[in-house]
Formats: structure tokens, C-alpha cells, sequence
């Protein structure tokens, strides 16, 4: 079920799915009633109260919400809570868990770090979210992505997201342009004074994980963050 999972803070915990939990996105044509039944052995697994791991309706902006109880599931890109646990989903885009301190106990986000998101700055806006709730000493996670080596796009593409990050720049194995958006990530991550600790392998190559690029017809595995005693 776990590709990876680790507890990353006094009473936090992290972890990204793999094919082996199922389809956990709710726009991809698979069975409503399915995909709500593994989101429940999802939460099962991680000791969380039923319904309450929260998803977005991911839409590549840089919209953060911030969740409280009860919060429907918003139109967003990042979220950030007091300890509520969080879910994105992926299949290619970089799913990025992040984590800090505050007085108040931990503050928690998850982040759904695409080319527009990245180009448009998701990343800052969630940790700029996260320091409003008093969080310091941020850390990241990012769970597994398509690599620079693999993603491909036109070169005008390139051009224009790298003008706007420098970092993303790269060149697919093959010789053709290419982004990188873990680079990308990083990059901005650091400037924001955010630590990174833990970068996941190349979807495209990993035949566990889903990636739109490798099959158009695809589910999306899932980065948490959760709390627990």
C-alpha cells in the first residue's frame, strides 16, 4: 500500500502511496463507491478517524486553503491545518508534505506541485501559509514525480517556465527539452528557507506507481500527513 511512509516530527507521520492502495482520485472515471471504500482502508491504515483525511479538488493554480474540521473539500492546490490530516494526489505532478512547529502544536501541509503550480509559485504561497499559523523550522517532503530526464514538453514550454524558475530547466535522456520540476521545487523551497529531506524516485520509471505519462488511463496515488499520539 506504502511506497514510502516515516515519521518526520514528534507525533507527525508522512507517507505516499503506491498502485498497491488502489485508485484514490475521485475524476478519473473508476467507481465512486470503490474509491471511497480504499480512501477508508487508507485512513484505517494510518489510524485516522473515518472521513476525516481531507482531499482537494486540484485544479494546477496556487490556491492554499486553510482546513479546519469540518472544511468541505475546497477547490485548491496546497492545504495547510493545525494537525488535521491531509491528502494530494498525483500521477506525474510532485506531491509535497510539509511540516513545521508552532506553539500551538504541529502545522501541516500538502501540496499539489505541477508545471503551473510550480510556475505560479504554490510552493512559497503554502510555506508563506504555514508561518501565518506561527509555524518555524519548516521541513519538506516530496513524494515521487516525473524526473527532468523524462518529462518532455515543447521547447517554447520550456522557456517559459524556466524564465519564471531557472531551475526547472533540463533535457530528456533522449536530447529533447524537458522541465524538471523536482529541481524546480527544491529550488524555491530552499529560497524559502525550507529544508528539504526526502525526494521520490521518477514516476515514469517506477512501474508501482501511477503516471499519466506512461498511461493516460490512470489512477493517482496519494502523499499524507498526518498526526497521531
Amino acid at each position: 500500500m506504502f511506497h514510502w511512509r516515516a515519521d518526520i516530527l514528534p507525533g507527525v507521520s508522512a507517507a505516499f502511496t503506491d498502485a498497491g492502495a488502489g485508485n484514490l482520485a475521485l475524476h478519473v472515471g473508476d467507481d465512486p463507491a470503490a474509491v471511497q471504500e480504499r480512501r477508508f482502508r487508507l485512513e484505517e491504515s494510518i489510524a485516522a478517524a473515518p472521513g476525516s483525511l481531507r482531499f482537494m479538488n486540484q485544479v494546477h493554480g496556487n490556491t492554499v486553503a486553510v482546513m479546519s474540521t469540518g472544511s468541505p473539500a475546497p477547490e485548491a492546490d496546497a492545504m495547510v491545518s493545525r494537525g488535521l490530516p491531509l491528502a494530494v494526489m498525483v500521477a506525474d505532478c510532485i506531491p509535497v508534505l510539509l511540516a513545521g512547529e508552532s506553539g500551538n502544536g504541529p502545522v501541516l501541509a500538502a501540496v499539489h506541485a505541477g508545471r503551473p503550480g510550480i510556475a505560479n509559485n504554490v510552493l512559497p504561497a503554502a510555506v508563506e501559509s504555514m508561518k501565518s499559523l506561527g509555524a518555524s523550522g519548516i521541513r519538506a517532503w516530496l513524494g515521487p514525480s516525473i524526473c527532468g530526464a523524462c518529462y518532455e514538453v515543447p521547447a517554447a514550454m520550456r522557456d517559459e517556465v524556466s524564465a519564471l524558475v531557472p531551475a526547472t530547466r533540463s533535457v530528456t535522456s533522449w536530447g529533447t527539452p524537458a522541465l524538471d520540476l523536482p529541481a524546480g521545487a527544491r529550488a524555491q523551497l530552499e529560497a524559502a528557507g525550507v529544508r528539504v529531506e526526502h525526494s521520490g524516485p521518477c514516476t515514469f520509471e517506477t512501474e508501482t506507481l501511477y503516471s499519466y505519462r506512461r498511461d493516460r488511463n490512470t489512477g493517482r496515488f496519494a502523499g499524507l500527513v498526518w498526526c497521531h499520539d
